[in-house]
């Protein structure tokens, strides 16, 4: 099954719910309801052998509604093809279903896309965040982050000078045994 194909069955299997069929150098991009993403997901799962999910990424789209957009990047391995699923999440209700009961890489890809973009995925199995520590209350790839980040309430201690690259108590000697090579014999 080809990529055209697996997208147009989507299609006419949903109806409404894939509300547009993109195209590009041949590869296929199904822009769908958000609240119907499961059902397609798994249709795309078991019907269509889309078995690995390989990336879930997130769009800022600022200023424009709805703002954000999730997407699922698949592919199959019986196939060698991939298709690519993209569902827009507005900015006053964040929050999409999550699809981990369908892949279980999906757990990392969302705990990060709600890090990094805020996007919350109902029922997940640990809503914790994965980059950022707990607490912090930005979400660093929204287009509205400044560049240069915002003050935070990370204690200086956490922060050191620079470690020195020659002679320094964790550089290996280039010459020696491994015994004498090893950083702790210096003491």
């Amino acid at each position: 099954m080809t990529p055209q194909q697996a997208a147009e069955k989507i299609q006419s299997q949903f109806g409404d719910a894939v509300t547009e069929l993109r195209e590009f150098r041949g590869e296929y991009t199904l822009i769908v309801d958000r609240k119907k993403i499961v059902d397609i997901c798994k249709a795309c799962r078991d019907e269509l052998d889309f078995d690995f999910l390989s990336d879930i990424c997130s769009v800022d789209n600022m200023g424009e509604a709805p703002r954000f957009e999730v997407v699922y990047h698949l592919y199959s391995y019986s196939h060698f093809s991939t298709l690519r699923i993209k569902a827009t999440v507005p900015e006053d209700d964040a929050e999409i279903d999550t699809v981990s009961g369908i892949w279980q890489t999906a757990e990392w890809h969302e705990r990060e896309v709600f890090d990094m973009m805020g996007i919350t995925f109902r029922n997940h199995p640990d809503p914790r965040r994965i980059l950022m520590w707990e607490g912090y209350p930005f979400h660093p790839l929204r287009k509205e982050f400044p560049l240069a980040g915002k003050p935070s309430e990370m204690p200086d201690v956490a922060f050191t000078n620079e470690a020195p690259m020659e002679g320094g108590p964790f550089v290996t000697s280039p010459a020696g045994d491994v015994v004498t090579r090893e950083p702790r014999s210096r003491e």
